[in-house]
C-alpha cells in the first residue's frame, strides 16, 4: 500500500494553518491553551522548532498528504522523558472532511515507529476525553490500552469531563 501521508517538521509556510488551529477556541478544551496566539509567537515557535527533542522536551510534526502536500493536521510528542523512556502523544486533523479517512491512523503509526525505533521509547501515552469516541477508537486500533481514568479532569466551560489514560508499551 502506498503511503498517503508523511509526518514532517514544521515549516514557515505552515504559519497560517497553525494560526487558525491554535486560535480555534472550540479546540482549547483539548489542551491547556486558554487564549489566542499571535502570528508573531507562532512564527517564533516555528523558528525554534529545530531544537532537539532532548532539549525541548517536545516535538510537533505536520501531517501532510504525499500526493498534494496538503497540510491535514498535527501530531505531537510532548512530556518527553528520556530517563523513563516515555512521551505523550496528541493528534488533530483540522478539517472535518479529512477525519475518518485513515490519515490520523497512518500518522499515528509513523509516530509510533519514530518513538519506538528512533527514540527507543519504552512507552507512549495519550490523555483522551471519555466523550472523544473517534480518538479512543483510533488509539485502541493501534494497540493503546486504557489503563486509567482521571475524574473531572478537564473543564469544558460548563462541566468537568473525565479523561481516559491510554498507554502503548513497546514490547
Amino acid at each position: 500500500m502506498q503511503k498517503r501521508i508523511k509526518i514532517r517538521a514544521l515549516e514557515p509556510t505552515d504559519l497560517e494553518f497553525l494560526y487558525e488551529l491554535e486560535n480555534d477556541s472550540d479546540l482549547w478544551y483539548l489542551g491547556n491553551q486558554h487564549q489566542p496566539m499571535s502570528r508573531y509567537l507562532l512564527m517564533k515557535y516555528i523558528q525554534e522548532a529545530d531544537k532537539d527533542i532532548y532539549e525541548a522536551g517536545q516535538f510537533r510534526f505536520a501531517i501532510e498528504k504525499t500526493d498534494t502536500n496538503e497540510l491535514l493536521g498535527l501530531i505531537d510528542l510532548f512530556d518527553f522523558d528520556p530517563k523513563n523512556k516515555r512521551a505523550g502523544v496528541g493528534i488533530i486533523i483540522k478539517n472535518t472532511n479529512n477525519r475518518k479517512q485513515g490519515f490520523g491512523k497512518e500518522a499515528l503509526k509513523e509516530l509510533i515507529n519514530y518513538g519506538f525505533n528512533i527514540l527507543h521509547l519504552h512507552q507512549l501515552y495519550a490523555n483522551i476525553s471519555k466523550d472523544n469516541l473517534i480518538s479512543i477508537s483510533l488509539f485502541e486500533s493501534l494497540g493503546f490500552e486504557k489503563t486509567g481514568c482521571k475524574k473531572d479532569w478537564n473543564f469544558n466551560g460548563k462541566d468537568f469531563d473525565d479523561v481516559l489514560f491510554y498507554q502503548l508499551i513497546n514490547k
